[in-house]
């Protein structure tokens, strides 16, 4: 299964809809870093709503992922992490930094504009 990716102005937005193998994590890894650059994106927001569960290799893609558009310009944020998936990652000491993360896509689309959500002001 190929994650969709969206353009939204200049912020991709992954949403990943289901678990994904490892080869699959890789190629949305790579396939966000490209079009960064072919976009000239400012901000990518994934979607981990479908996901069940964060493992470590996962955590260091989305890691990987951050680090390689941080070097392009651009920020990333992680937006819905479930609540059982957010306590396992805890229990399991997993660490996504230096990802930020957002409750939904609104308040993501306020990161990556460098607002804090619920300021009132708009995009532009």
């Amino acid at each position: 299964m190929t994650v969709p990716i969206l353009r939204q102005g200049d912020v991709l937005i992954a949403s990943i809809q289901s678990d994904l193998s490892d080869g699959q994590v890789v190629a949305l890894r790579d396939r966000l870093t490209t079009l960064v650059g072919q976009v000239r994106a400012r901000g990518i927001i994934v979607d981990v709503a479908g996901l069940d569960v964060i493992d470590s290799f996962t955590a260091r893609s989305l890691r990987s992922i951050a680090l390689a558009a941080k070097l392009r310009g651009t920020e990333t944020v992680i937006v819905g992490i479930r609540p059982d998936v957010a306590i396992a990652m805890v229990h399991f000491d997993l660490n996504l930094e230096p990802l930020r993360t957002a409750l939904d896509l609104d308040e993501a689309l306020h990161v990556v504009a460098g607002r804090r959500y619920g300021d009132g002001q708009s995009g532009g």
